[in-house]
Parts: structure tokens; sequence; C-alpha cells
């Protein structure tokens, strides 16, 4: 009986140590070294009022949902997330016999850059650095103004879309 617990102690002990350095769950797609984020009020070119301070309340809200990281107010942060809208767009993709808009497109387009305290890059498009500190997040939403949906619920989904992809490009690649 103590042969038999004997060895199954060890057999435990030997997994368990050859896997001591694996990390589980969501911490192992995102970067040990950073605990906390600085996300100042994203900038925008667009002339929709708030517009800025929505995208980093969504932002803000995926972070610290989706990611170990805390979001701090402090620019002393282990890593600062900036960001700025470039482009924010409403067309019409379909229109009625009457030509009024049956289906309207709205798009955002953010340009992101995530550094830590050194100033170095910590987000990248793909396996490849590039030599940019900034990328182009792009997010679209449509909506049907006849089935009463609305440009300000498109332009939040939109927001939310992008602010998912932004996290996305947070993790740690391969």
């Amino acid at each position: 009986m103590h042969r038999i617990l004997g060895l199954i102690v060890a057999i435990v002990v030997s997994h368990s140590a050859g896997c001591a350095a694996y990390r589980f769950g969501h911490q192992s797609l995102y970067r040990p070294d950073i605990r906390t984020v600085h996300v100042p009020v994203f900038g925008s070119e667009s002339l929709r009022k708030n517009l800025g301070e929505r995208v980093t309340e969504a932002v803000i809200k995926e972070i610290e949902e989706r990611t170990p990281y805390k979001v701090v107010t402090s620019p002393n942060a282990d890593s600062i997330l900036t960001g700025r809208i470039t482009r924010e767009s409403k067309r019409v993709v379909a229109n009625n016999r009457y030509d009024d808009a049956r289906d309207i497109e709205t798009e955002l387009m953010v340009q992101v850059s995530w550094v830590n305290r050194r100033g170095e890059l910590l987000m990248q498009t793909g396996g490849i650095p590039l030599p940019q500190l900034e990328i182009e997040v792009l997010a679209n939403s449509q909506f049907l103004p006849e089935a009463g949906q609305s440009l300000a619920t498109s332009q939040q989904a939109a927001i939310e879309r992008l602010a998912r992809e932004i996290v996305n490009q947070m993790e740690i690649w391969w």
C-alpha cells in the first residue's frame, strides 16, 4: 500500500515539475513584464463630440475585462497605450425605390501605439516587428433606419468592435 502511494506521489511530482514554467489560461496570452497600462484620452480628427472619450472608455473596459493588466491614471505605468481617431465616416450602402437610405454603414479608423517605459514597441501587427510605432485598427457597423436603428447605436457597436480589436493586438505574438 505504501509502495503504491509512493509511486503515485512520484508520478504526480515528476509530471508537475516538467510543467512548472508553463502558464495556463489568459495569463499566457499577455506579456508577463507588464502589469499596468496608462490610457490617455484618444485624440480625434472627427467633428463628432466626445468620440475620443467614448473610444477610450471602451478600450479601458476591454483591457480591464480581458487582460491581467490594471489600467492606471499615472503616466509612470509600465506601459502607455495611446490612440488617435483618424477617420470616422458614414455611407449609404443601399437605398429604397424613393431614394431613402435603407442600409447605412459607419466606419472608424484609429492609429494606436503601445510602448513600455523605455519607449519600446509592445504592439505588433504580425509576427515580424515593424519599424513604425503605430498600427491602424479599423471597425465598421451597419444599421437600418427603417428598422429603428440609429447612427448612435451603430457607432457604439463599431466602437466596441474597435476596442476588442485593439486589445486583441495586445496579446503576445508567438
